[in-house]
C-alpha cells in the first residue's frame, strides 16, 4: 500500500507533467543563484528559541547505542556543502554553527562504499546534510507553509536525519570538481524535486539515476519527494537525537546523549 505522502507525491507529479505538456509550467520565483528561498511563517530567531526549549518526542523500546561518525574522516574525497551552516538555504539563515556531516557508523561505511562505486564512474559525492539535531527539524516544520510541509519532517515523530540515518547529497564531476546539474536545485519545494519527476534534461535525469543506483546498492532508500534525500535501511534501530554539533567530538561521538525518555542499548 502506498503511503499518504507517496500518493500525494504522485498527484503532484501527474499535475506537473500535465502542466509541462500544456506549456504552462513556470519556474519558481523563489529560486535565486541556484538556491531555493522560502519566507518563514515566523521569525527564525523566535523559532530557534522556542525549539531549543522544546523536548523531543518520547520513544519506547530498545535502540542501538548511537555511534555518529564524521564522514570526511572516513573518506577525504567526500565533499561538504553544508548549506545550513550558511545563509544559502531555504530559510536564508544559518541553522548550524559548524559545517559538519555525521552518520551512524553502519550508514557512514555504506556511504563510503557508494562513493567508491561513483568514483569508478567519474563522480564523487557532495554532502548537503546528514545528522540533524531534533530542534532544527522543529524549526523547519514551524517555518514552512502547510502547502509545502510534504518536504519537511514532522517533529512530533522526528526525522530520520535526527536518528543519524538520513543524508542529503548530490554528485560532482571528478575531472572538473563541479557539482553536476539535476532536475531541480537542492531543497527545492516543487514537483521538480520528486524522485520520479519526468522533466529536466536527459543528462540531469541520468545524473539523478546514477546517484540513486549507487546509494540503493548499499542499503539506502530514496525519499520519493526529494531526489537528494536517502534513508539508511536500519534507521528504526536508532533513537531520535538532539545533540548539537558543538557537543560532538573532533571525529564523532560513540556515546551520543539521548533524551531521558529513551533507552539506548546493544
Amino acid at each position: 500500500m502506498k503511503s499518504p505522502n507517496l500518493r500525494l507525491s504522485l498527484i503532484f507529479l501527474i499535475s506537473s507533467a500535465t502542466l509541462l505538456q500544456a506549456g504552462n509550467f513556470q519556474p519558481s520565483q523563489e529560486i535565486s543563484n541556484g538556491i531555493f528561498h522560502l519566507k518563514p511563517l515566523r521569525p527564525v530567531n523566535e523559532l530557534r528559541a522556542e525549539a531549543l526549549r522544546a523536548t523531543p518526542p518520547a520513544e519506547t523500546g530498545q535502540f542501538r547505542k548511537p555511534d555518529l561518525v564524521e564522514l570526511v574522516k572516513l573518506d577525504a574525497s567526500i565533499k561538504l556543502d553544508i548549506r545550513y551552516a550558511t545563509d544559502q538555504n531555504f530559510l536564508s539563515t544559518p541553522m548550524y554553527s559548524q559545517a559538519r556531516a555525521f552518520l551512524q557508523r553502519p550508514a557512514a561505511e555504506a556511504l563510503v562504499r557508494a562513493q567508491q562505486k561513483l568514483r569508478a564512474e567519474g563522480y564523487g559525492v557532495v554532502i548537503h546534510d546528514a545528522y540533524r539535531p531534533w530542534y532544527v527539524t522543529k524549526m523547519f516544520w514551524e517555518a514552512t507553509p502547510d502547502d509545502k510541509k510534504i518536504f519537511v519532517a514532522d517533529p512530533a515523530t522526528g526525522s530520520k536525519h535526527n536518528r543519524g540515518c538520513a543524508i542529503d547529497l548530490s554528485i560532482y564531476d571528478v575531472k572538473t570538481g563541479r557539482e553536476v546539474s539535476m532536475p531541480s536545485v537542492y531543497d527545492e519545494m516543487t514537483p521538480r524535486a520528486f524522485a520520479e519527476y519526468p522533466g529536466g534534461t536527459p543528462e540531469e535525469r541520468q545524473h539523478r539515476a546514477t546517484l540513486r543506483t549507487a546509494m540503493e546498492s548499499e542499503g539506502f532508500v530514496i525519499n520519493p519527494n526529494e531526489w537528494w534525500h536517502f534513508d539508511y535501511k536500519d534507521w528504526k534501530e536508532y533513537p531520535i537525537m538532539n545533540v548539537r554539533f558543538e557537543e560532538l567530538g573532533s571525529g564523532g561521538q560513540s556515546a551520543t546523549r539521548v533524551s531521558r525518555t529513551q533507552r539506548a542499548v546493544r
